[in-house]
């Protein structure tokens, strides 16, 4: 297994590059996050990589940090996620971004990713919900707790857009239990 090219930047044509290591060249595909992020052409390169094997091809793809690598293990382990729609994900979406979209559960963020559809999106947010994103404390700057994804699901499934959910939320005083929370969100709401 492939983890980690150190080289020079021989090429780059997005999302791809080929990286020069003593003499073998390796054509890695990487997120335009860690593309807009590489040294000049004939500068040397370090990135970690993820080598994925298939019957018909073997590919690799690079990724400028630890976490953006583990994110990408993560999206590819989910059914009718491959590789290059993880890719996509993590062009379309910062790590931060992206473990945002999945604690506050907002599919709409997901959706205008080129190649990910609904089912697709919701997916993601279920079966990423304890593994990305839980970690993420501060929403809107203010300390939530562990019912506030609960609130705020609740609130869009009422048919509130996410803006007006997460506005919402400023109004609840953190640790406040799901019920109460989604009472004093209303409350909020009916008033604004």
């Amino acid at each position: 297994m492939i983890g980690r090219l150190s080289g020079t930047l021989l090429e780059k044509n997005p999302p791809q590059l080929l990286v020069d290591c003593h003499g073998v060249g390796y054509e890695v595909d990487v997120s335009m996050g860690t593309f807009y992020n590489l040294p000049a052409l004939g500068e040397k390169v370090t990135l970690l990589t993820q080598q994925i094997v298939r019957e018909d091809a073997h590919l690799l793809f690079g990724f400028g940090t630890a976490e953006e690598r583990t994110v990408f293990r993560q999206l590819i382990k989910i059914s009718g996620v491959g590789p290059r729609m993880a890719l996509a994900i993590l062009s379309g979406m910062s790590v931060a971004e992206l473990s945002q979209a999945i604690t506050l559960q907002e599919t709409g963020r997901l959706v205008k990713v080129p190649g990910v559809g609904k089912k697709t999106a919701e997916r993601l947010l279920l079966e990423l919900k304890g593994k990305l994103g839980a970690d993420l404390g501060a929403i809107g700057g203010v300390v939530r707790s562990d019912a506030s994804a609960d609130i705020l699901n609740a609130l869009v499934a009422l048919g509130y857009s996410d803006k007006e959910a997460v506005l919402a939320m400023k109004q609840v005083p953190p640790g406040s239990g799901v019920s109460d929370g989604i009472k004093l969100a209303l409350k909020a709401l009916s008033k604004g």
